[in-house]
């Protein structure tokens, strides 16, 4: 039979025809389908190109490249101080992470003694950025999957977050709080107290929202044994994080290489076996409250004191000090618009972000600008597992292993 294909104005197509069974067009009965990279599910711009066989993913591969910014170029092009407003852009879930790690990058190269009260404002906002990033990981993780409630109580904690960290900045999801030897502002008074609080709440709530889905009998069969990835096959993917924690690595920068005053501080680093959807959630929610309990010792331990080194090759002077005396205002006025010379070096500098390995890899040449730099995000290593995770399950499969891995689409396309 032969038969053209007409639109409804009835002009024929000299083109197609079906003279042959549509099967052959892929050779046997599967459908190449697109998922994203403008799906709502998909986290970002980011594209998988399934071959299904009814609802299963029988193979696939992932691209992304879709927000593609140039961060490490523009870290080239940029003076240090002006690159850390792009270090909010990478992961913007916990963006105070970003900052205070490239700030370390760039002391590290020169040498840099950063105040007490400083590094401990820092460790607290690296945690409330930890936890942040987490509440929206396991909170969008469940509502991809159809448990919205449970979203709510942690959206709901995370606004009350923001409004601490905008009480030292201004700024909310895009803080740009760092400075090279310090921080823009010193935290108001009575902060403290504040966070306190807030984690007192939060230790509550997330105890409500473990009792609300941990053992929900539809929560389980939709992620436990769903995208195994094994200690194994994490290795060869350089997984970090919790991903990786929750396939039995026993490995968290903050206890096995500490920065800041990590040593000074109690906590547990949750550990699973499985690698599964179900591990991730749970070695993520247990990491919320560990942060919680750094944040409180951080509140505690935290003493009146300055936020800035006094080492004039980074230190912005005070607004009185330009307004008032021409040495300000030529230090204030070649600060902004030269910068400051970082000694020739490398240096490459990781921490423990909320989604795995975050490091800077600086190569100065005595500039005010990097020569080269190059940024590690733990996104773009765990997106390459996706097909694999994914192969062999179904598209709802592949929507509940996305989520768990927490890409974040600024640190992918870098």
């Amino acid at each position: 039979m032969h038969e053209t294909l007409g639109n409804k104005h009835g002009v024929h197509s000299e083109h197609i025809s079906v003279d042959h069974d549509p099967d052959d067009l892929w050779g046997d009965s599967r459908v190449i389908v697109n998922i994203g990279p403008t799906h709502p599910a998909m986290h970002g711009a980011l594209r998988m190109v399934a071959k299904l066989n009814g609802e299963t993913i029988e193979k696939s591969y992932c691209e992304f490249g879709y927000t593609h910014r140039a961060k490490e170029k523009l870290g080239e092009n940029r003076t240090y101080h002006q690159f850390v407003v792009y270090t909010d852009r990478l992961n913007y879930c916990s963006a105070l992470s970003n900052n205070v790690t490239y700030a370390m990058a760039v002391e590290r190269l020169m040498g840099v003694e950063v105040p007490e009260r400083a590094i401990w404002i820092r460790m607290i906002c690296a945690e409330l950025a930890r936890v942040i990033d987490h509440l929206i990981c396991v909170g969008i993780n469940a509502v991809d999957i159809g448990a919205f409630s449970f979203f709510l109580y942690g959206f709901h904690q995370r606004e009350e977050a923001y409004t601490l960290i905008e009480k030292l900045c201004g700024a909310r999801l895009t803080t740009s709080y760092t400075r090279i030897g310090g921080l823009m502002a010193d935290a108001p008074e009575g902060w403290e107290k504040e966070v306190k609080a807030w984690v007192q709440k939060t230790r509550k709530v997330i105890d409500e929202m473990d009792k609300l889905l941990t053992g929900n009998r539809i929560w389980l069969d939709r992620t436990v044994g769903v995208g195994v990835f094994n200690k194994e096959q994490c290795m060869q993917y350089s997984f970090t994080g919790p991903s990786a924690r929750a396939s039995g690595i026993d490995r968290d920068l903050r206890r096995d290489q500490p920065s800041m005053f990590y040593k000074e501080v109690e906590f547990d680093v949750p550990i699973g076996k499985n690698g599964d959807v179900f591990d991730r959630y749970m070695c993520r929610l247990e990491e919320i409250r560990q942060s919680l309990n750094i944040v409180m010792q951080c509140a505690d331990k935290i003493k009146p004191g300055p936020i800035w080194s006094e080492d004039k090759r980074v230190r912005i002077p005070d607004k009185d000090v330009v307004h008032n005396t021409m040495e300000g205002l030529i230090h204030h006025f070649k600060f902004f618009m030269k910068g400051f010379d970082v000694p020739p070096g490398e240096a490459y500098t990781t921490f423990e972000g909320t989604n795995g390995e975050l490091g800077f890899y600086i190569v100065s040449k005595g500039d005010p600008m990097a020569h080269r730099m190059r940024i590690r995000g733990p996104s773009v290593w765990h997106y390459q597992a996706l097909s694999p995770m994914s192969e062999g399950g179904k598209i709802a499969d592949m929507v509940a292993i996305l989520g768990s891995i927490n890409i974040i689409a600024g640190e992918l396309d870098r």
